[in-house]
């Protein structure tokens, strides 16, 4: 049986279905929805992707996505108050960001330790942490690592380099506003218990 999509429309289509979170009947119906709204999505969507593609860039210092080679995180500087976030990715920066509730600047890793994906402190950007620290006179490091078996062996590992340079901090864990015991998995529950405080 043959494809009734021509190619163009099929390559789109392929592209689309590598992306996280959708796969190729989800992106199948995308490019279906953008087709029939070309002049309101698509031919948008295309010109900013091409925008996109020609201006972003990581910033030189944290690891941050913008359109600079200095963020604007890292560029102001109200926000050089000496306390270091450290976050595996870019989207846990932005999820900080999207709370503001921390007003000093990061440090995105761009992944965490993983021996059996041979990920070492070399692939990440734990040197230039290391840096940091020393350059910019940081006094804190809150390292805001996903709470995963890596996770918490790339906190081990900065800790152990970081020792007696900085006061290390990290973020709580426990339960979640708005969340019920009942919907909770064990972890969460024990670490909401081991980090309980007085009231």
């Amino acid at each position: 049986m043959s494809d009734p999509a021509p190619k163009d429309i099929d390559n789109l289509i392929e592209l689309l279905a590598k992306l996280p979170g959708l796969g190729p009947r989800s992106a199948r119906r995308a490019v279906l929805h953008m087709i029939r709204k070309r002049a309101l999505l698509l031919t948008p969507l295309a010109d900013q992707m091409q925008r996109v593609a020609e201006t972003a860039r990581e910033c030189l210092n944290c690891g941050n996505v913008g359109t600079a080679d200095i963020c604007n995180i890292c560029a102001d500087e109200k926000r050089g108050n000496g306390i270091l976030c450290v976050v595996e990715d870019v989207a846990d920066l932005w999820a900080m960001e999207r709370a503001a509730v921390f007003k000093g600047r990061y440090h995105v890793l761009g992944g965490t330790l993983s021996a059996l994906d041979a990920v070492g402190p070399e692939e990440l950007r734990i040197p230039q942490l290391l840096d940091r620290v020393t350059a910019e006179g940081i006094g804190e490091v809150i390292l805001a690592l996903n709470a995963t078996v890596d996770g918490q062996t790339t906190a081990h590992y900065i800790a152990d380099q970081l020792e007696g340079q900085v006061t290390l901090t990290s973020l709580a864990q426990g339960v979640p506003i708005g969340g019920e015991l009942d919907y909770l998995d064990e972890g969460t529950i024990s670490a909401a218990l081991n980090a309980r405080r007085q009231i």
